[in-house]
């Protein structure tokens, strides 16, 4: 079976981010001919060269189209646009596949596979890996309510067009079902994480990065992401700063870029708790983790937000890191559920750092959470489980009548 995969960002193992389809494109090519349709975004940005970019028997089609988390509005807008326009011409060019999987974010790229799906008479399946347009459209990015109507009525129609839907949260699927999708269209598909890549972060190479870090006999708090505009990172860097004058022996990192990195170096620069991590490579940001005594994963309060679905939720909960979450959807449910973390509300600051003061002054309780969270992760968060979940709704729309 030949399977077009229309992505805009491809991304492997060195890289600096989740690399989610890089694990799900290397099951699929073991049994299927896998053809990439993506940009060379990723490619300049690793940061080691120890994984091929491409897994074993996957082609690949790629455009120079540049895109980066400080862009503004407008120059997004571009980069989307002329993925779009590349996607479909190569869709139009390449073999005939049997099914297509368009993945979204942005909205963009699975128009580009649907376009292609209906010209060339196949079925395509779409993976929602955010609420678009209701994000765009909650961070003030689409300001015009034509627009919005419009972005809307396309996220409608290719719900509508799509053999299959794989949202990537339970809170995801909810949206979609309330949209008027048939319940046996839709597979939920957690973001889930490489539990080989987590096995790499031994007791040995974690005590290594500690004393090379200068964090012997410290506790250590663990931001590591995008420092976007969805993450509330001045609420971060302000509870970062009150947790300091209550226990100073603790350390908090921040790992990443983005948008807020000014505030984030202004921060570290005049807090002595405060780190700020330049980015990982994949295969290396466990150990990180592991190193922490807990992490945070923070967004904004916005309902549409409660939706995501983390990369670092699940990284943490992997290798026996519990984790604070600061949105009220499944996140919060999941670590109450599995008792593997806890809930601070958005925005508040005060909240973040009294309830992590309290917490790493009980480090048992911390170590049965982790505990607890990384059960859970084996159970449900491994991508090799994912991807064979993936590969039966792609063979199925394949075939179904």
């Amino acid at each position: 079976m030949h399977i077009a995969v229309f992505s805009q960002y491809h991304t492997n193992p060195d890289c600096p981010a989740t690399s989610r389809h890089y694990s799900l494109l290397a099951h699929l090519a073991r049994t299927h001919r896998v053809t990439l349709i993506t940009t060379r975004t990723w490619e300049t940005q690793r940061l080691t060269r120890e994984y091929p970019w491409l897994p074993a028997g996957v082609e690949m089609r790629a455009a120079d189209v540049p895109y980066q988390n400080r862009m503004g509005v407008a120059r997004r807008v571009l980069s989307f646009g002329q993925y779009a326009a590349y996607a479909v011409r190569e869709g139009l060019r390449l073999e005939k596949p049997d099914v297509i999987w368009g993945i979204s974010t942005p909205l963009t790229a699975a128009w580009a596979a649907a376009q292609v799906a209906r010209r060339r008479q196949v079925p395509w399946v779409f993976e929602v890996q955010d609420l678009w347009p209701s994000f765009p459209i909650a961070m003030g990015a689409v300001p015009t309510r034509f627009a919005q109507q419009r972005l809307f009525a396309l996220e409608k129609s290719l719900y509508r067009s799509a053999r299959h839907i794989l949202p990537l949260s339970p809170d995801m699927t909810r949206y979609v079902l309330d949209q008027g999708v048939a319940p046996d269209k839709v597979t939920t598909v957690l973001n889930g994480t490489d539990l080989d890549l987590a096995a790499l972060a031994t007791e040995a190479a974690t005590e290594i990065l500690r004393q090379e870090l200068g964090l012997t006999g410290k506790q250590v708090v663990l931001y590591a992401g995008t420092f976007g505009r969805a993450n509330d990172i001045p609420t971060l860097l302000a509870a970062a700063e009150l947790l300091a004058e209550q226990q100073p022996e603790t350390v908090w990192l921040f790992m990443g870029l983005g948008f807020h990195e000014p505030q984030v170096r202004a921060a570290a620069a005049r807090c002595a708790s405060i780190r700020l991590v330049p980015p990982q490579p994949r295969h290396a940001v466990f150990t990180w983790f592991r190193l922490a005594d807990i992490s945070v994963v923070s967004f904004l309060n916005l309902s549409v937000l409660d939706a995501n679905s983390p990369a670092k939720f699940y990284d943490s909960l992997a290798v026996g890191t519990p984790v604070v979450v600061t949105n009220q959807g499944w996140t919060k449910d999941w670590v109450e559920q599995y008792s593997c973390g806890w809930y601070t509300p958005a925005g508040e600051a005060a909240a973040l750092a009294n309830t992590l003061a309290e917490l790493l002054q009980d480090p048992a309780k911390l170590r049965e959470a982790g505990q607890n969270g990384q059960h859970a992760a084996r159970q449900y968060f491994d991508r090799q489980q994912i991807a064979a979940t993936v590969q039966r709704v792609l063979e199925a729309a394949a075939t179904q009548n």
